[in-house]
């Protein structure tokens, strides 16, 4: 019998046990070991933490069966009173909590952002905005109502030295990791064992007799999918698209459905198998090529590093245009890849969010 895949908790999650940690003692002088986290979606994680000091709380990422570099990493949080000084420039996050006003800092290994397109503004501490709602909902309970300024300051202990085996300098995240995490999980992504998992997912849906086979890429794909098609027709593909499609070949669909983001999809356009960021980035010259040559619009010499900050710099009139254009080459992709692996399916669809924009080829 083969093992289930070992889940963990994101970066996220251990950031907030420490944030938790060092505000519960900081208000109540309790000394804590292990913290019960509510995660989103109403699921509670039991996260080990260390004191190592005054409100000072470390935690380690535990090990689990994901393709991630962030494991084994020990996250810190220090709260202070005062600001913290001699740190990188940054402008903090700022959560306002009844009358508590809790300024978030990057420390030493966790990066700060530089670059238009990513979900925190530029030289804001690369902590996402689930990581900080996570942080938000945790603490309210442990605050009273006395107006304070706190200032928490979150390490990684070698951040930078981690974040070399990640894209985050090509994307503007400078001076250490991400502080990650939509839903508080890390769900693993072993190459060979998720695929035998989507190789099993794939001969249930087809014993079942679904004439539809969903392939999603992504949570808020995920989440799109079951809101429209049976569960038992959804996979959850990982970044792993052509090896998916590729244990298609022993069945018959009449369709194949395939839903991810416009940055995902972007990837699948330009031919990439597996859309994890170690098989490589957005060519974004090329996509500027397809927008001036496709759509006539010219975004001149300037570069970018997400889909984002693509979007940002495109005329809203032609954004539309922009994702049905992906949508429609990551379709024509499938297709050459489905006839190169003898799938047989009558149609090929893809959604692209968050636009839900539609491109099907029978």
């Amino acid at each position: 019998m083969k093992k289930g895949l070992r889940s963990g908790y994101t970066t996220g999650t251990h950031a907030t046990a420490t944030l938790v940690a060092c505000v519960h003692e900081c208000v109540s002088q309790k000394k804590s070991e292990l913290l019960e986290i509510v995660l989103p979606q109403e699921k509670v994680a039991a996260i080990e933490v260390v004191r190592e000091g005054e409100c000072f709380y470390s935690s380690i990422k535990g090990d689990n069966d994901d393709i991630d570099v962030t494991k084994g990493a020990k996250i810190s949080c220090q709260l202070l009173h005062e600001r913290p000084s001699g740190l990188k420039e940054q402008t903090p996050s700022i959560l306002e909590i009844k009358n508590t006003k809790l300024f978030i800092y990057a420390g030493d290994g966790v990066g700060v952002v530089t670059k238009k397109g990513l979900k925190i503004a530029p030289n804001h501490p690369a902590i996402n905005p689930t990581p900080l709602e996570m942080m938000r909902e945790n603490v309210t309970a442990l605050l009273d109502d006395a107006p304070r300024e706190l200032y928490a300051l979150f390490c990684v202990e070698d951040g930078e030295k981690i974040a070399r085996d990640t894209a985050n300098a090509k994307v503007g995240v400078l001076g250490g990791i991400s502080i990650l995490g939509t839903r508080g999980i890390v769900k693993p992504v072993s190459a060979s064992a998720y695929i035998d998992s989507i190789e099993t997912e794939i001969d249930v849906a087809a014993a079942e007799s679904q004439d539809i086979i969903v392939f999603t890429l992504g949570n808020t794909a995920v989440d799109f999918a079951k809101e429209h098609y049976e569960v038992t027709s959804i996979v959850e593909i990982g970044n792993f698209v052509y090896d998916a499609m590729a244990r298609l070949k022993k069945h018959y669909f009449k369709k194949l459905l395939f839903i991810t983001s416009v940055a995902k999809m972007t990837k699948v356009a330009q031919g990439f198998k597996n859309t994890h960021n170690k098989y490589g980035t957005i060519d974004f010259n090329e996509v500027k090529k397809w927008l001036r040559e496709e759509l006539g619009v010219e975004l001149g010499d300037e570069e970018f590093v997400t889909l984002k900050g693509v979007l940002q710099s495109l005329p809203k009139e032609y954004h539309q245009d922009f994702v049905e254009l992906i949508t429609q080459k990551a379709a024509r992709e499938l297709q050459e890849w489905s006839r190169e692996l003898g799938v047989e399916v009558e149609s090929i669809e893809v959604v692209t969010l968050p636009n839900r924009v539609r491109y099907a080829i029978i």
